[in-house]
């Protein structure tokens, strides 16, 4: 091993920042296999429980059979084949855009889209706990990063004010995926028109979830209309598949298709993600019971968490945070309630700012009250061990 790599893996495992991979032997649910045993999982993106509904597993293979495993090529090559179209056309309808392009990942999509959108001598004003995938784009773009307090909008219009670039853009996530607090879209999108500049809203948290209809954050905080917004959401999460999408204005796709490199030069997704995705997508828009379910889960999981006296985050997200203090301490709390049967992943820096570690708890529409109900009495008791006020 190379002396340097050697060192850093030192000073990782010193700060208390040493990750590791637990695998799960089965399907996604809300029970899982680990390490032998049967554990609540409780920190999963699988909001709708799509990721193993049979529909869903019964389009992907069907479209294996006729279309094969992978694409060979890139979109603009030969990869381009029916179910990325059909997928490109359902998200349209669903999102009610004028336009919508697949990508193979938030990440692709938000180190794509920023890119293609601001460049040298430009601005981009990013809220501070935005996704890693949104920071990157904005490097990779070369344009002048502005980042602003939390949701902060005053924060935010006092970098516009003394802005001087020739276009601007700004980023926000639309559920915050550590916090799970919603952006306030209302205020950033009034400062946008305002200000003459580009909102782009990655909505990977909200998109499946939020809304009358499941559109995200944007329909539930009623600006999906407006012409200046662009929305980034994924497939990977609430869909329950694979990859991600920017739906916009006819103008946006075009743009994106000639200027957005990871569209460019990645092979295609494979045909039956993209036919799982369809059918995913199909499901979100017929049965709104899984919403309602969730919803139901999220009731009641927050009322228990009064009971025993837990903090009850202000926001009615499926994405539940509670602070543990330090990095190891995080750590010693998350594998005590795996002993216990309780799947949650400690989230440590540089995923959150410093000194903020938490367990970052999420629900999900397949949860049982059982399954919930011995959760937050795990959680209480592994807290009261650590003294945890």
């Amino acid at each position: 091993m190379y002396p340097s790599i050697k060192k850093e893996l030192e000073r990782i495992k010193d700060l208390g920042l040493m990750r590791s991979i637990t695998t799960i032997h089965g399907p996604q649910g809300p029970r899982v296999r680990v390490d032998g045993r049967d554990v609540v999982l409780l920190c999963s993106n699988n909001y709708l429980g799509l990721a193993s509904h049979p529909d869903v597993k019964r389009a992907m293979k069907e479209a294996v059979e006729r279309f094969g495993a992978g694409t060979g090529a890139s979109r603009l090559v030969s990869g381009t084949m029916s179910p990325h179209r059909e997928l490109e056309e359902r998200i349209r309808e669903f999102k009610n855009k004028e336009a919508v392009l697949v990508f193979n990942s938030g990440y692709h999509a938000n180190t794509g889209c920023i890119p293609a959108l601001a460049g040298r001598g430009d601005e981009v004003f990013t809220d501070r706990l935005d996704h890693a995938s949104i920071i990157d784009g904005c490097i990779l773009s070369r344009a002048i990063l502005r980042r602003y307090r939390n949701s902060d909008t005053n924060s935010l219009e006092g970098l516009l004010k003394r802005s001087k670039a020739r276009r601007k853009v700004i980023i926000t996530d639309g559920i915050f995926s550590m916090d799970g607090t919603i952006a306030p879209l209302r205020d950033i999108l009034w400062l946008a028109r305002r200000y003459d500049a580009i909102l782009i809203v990655d909505d990977a948290h909200g998109v499946g979830v939020l809304g009358r209809n499941g559109r995200g954050s944007c329909e539930h905080l009623g600006v999906e209309d407006d012409p200046c917004v662009v929305e980034i959401g994924t497939l990977g999460k609430a869909f329950g598949c694979f990859g991600a999408f920017v739906a916009g204005s006819r103008d946006l796709i075009e743009l994106l298709v000639n200027r957005a490199r990871p569209f460019i030069y990645s092979t295609a997704l494979p045909p039956a993600v993209c036919a799982g995705a369809v059918k995913a997508v199909e499901i979100v828009k017929k049965e709104p019971s899984l919403r309602e379910r969730l919803f139901e889960n999220i009731v009641f999981f927050r009322e228990e968490l009064k009971r025993y006296g837990l903090p009850v985050p202000e926001d009615m997200t499926q994405i539940i945070p509670i602070h543990t203090g330090s990095p190891e301490r995080t750590v010693a709390i998350s594998r005590r309630l795996l002993e216990r049967g309780i799947f949650i992943q400690a989230i440590r820096p540089p995923t959150v700012p410093e000194h903020t570690s938490r367990l970052r708890i999420t629900i999900t529409a397949e949860h049982t009250r059982d399954d919930l109900s011995l959760a937050v009495r795990g959680i209480k008791e592994t807290l009261d061990e650590w003294g945890y006020q």
